[in-house]
């Protein structure tokens, strides 16, 4: 017999809420992402420079090439080879706005554990034991989580180091999530 999404409702909210619990625990209370982050020695002179430009919020790479033919150019060649080489997210000038962020964050997490959810309900059927359900939640829920931040590794410049502590996030996670789903998961009646 096959499991539908609303039979995985208290999985899915609790997978989701615990998830912003380890996030938050993991930023706040441990704080290994405080590593993730360098300070550039002589901020004031750039964020003057990035002010003076009067740039909106956005992602920016410097040098800025429209097309990947622009990068045979001389001239362009030249830029990079003085650097700097960056990427640069700008957002709106202020305080984060805290509330919305964990909001949103929340939000993807629960929505994340609906994806899981309907994965599993394509896998498993009611009654599937533990062990079964664990596997396949934990693999899903890390594909979720972490996978897809490899290419920011690979492609704009975040260090390998910070991409293994969200891994590692990533696999607590999932870890959470499989281990909610397979005690929760629907029994045979």
């Amino acid at each position: 017999m096959s499991v539908s999404l609303i039979q995985l409702w208290l999985p899915i909210l609790l997978g989701g809420f615990l998830c912003w619990v380890a996030s938050a625990v993991f930023h706040m209370v441990i704080k290994h992402h405080n590593a993730d982050y360098k300070k550039i020695s002589n901020e004031d002179d750039v964020s003057d420079a990035i002010r003076s430009g009067n740039i909106k919020p956005g992602l920016y790479t410097m040098p800025y090439c429209k097309d990947m033919k622009d990068m045979g150019d001389e001239n362009m060649q030249q830029k990079f080879k003085q650097g700097p080489v960056a990427m640069l997210a700008v957002f709106e000038n202020g305080m984060p706005p805290m509330g919305k962020l964990l909001g949103q964050q929340i939000l993807f997490f629960i929505i994340s554990c609906i994806l899981v959810a309907y994965a599993a309900t394509l896998t498993l059927t009611v009654g599937a034991d533990f062990i079964s359900v664990f596997r396949v939640v934990m693999v899903t829920s890390f594909l979720a989580f972490g996978w897809a931040l490899i290419p920011f590794s690979i492609w704009m410049g975040h260090p390998w180091s910070n991409c293994i502590r969200f891994l590692i996030d990533a696999l607590i996670y999932a870890a959470i999530v499989a281990g909610i789903f397979a005690w929760l998961w629907p029994a045979v009646v």
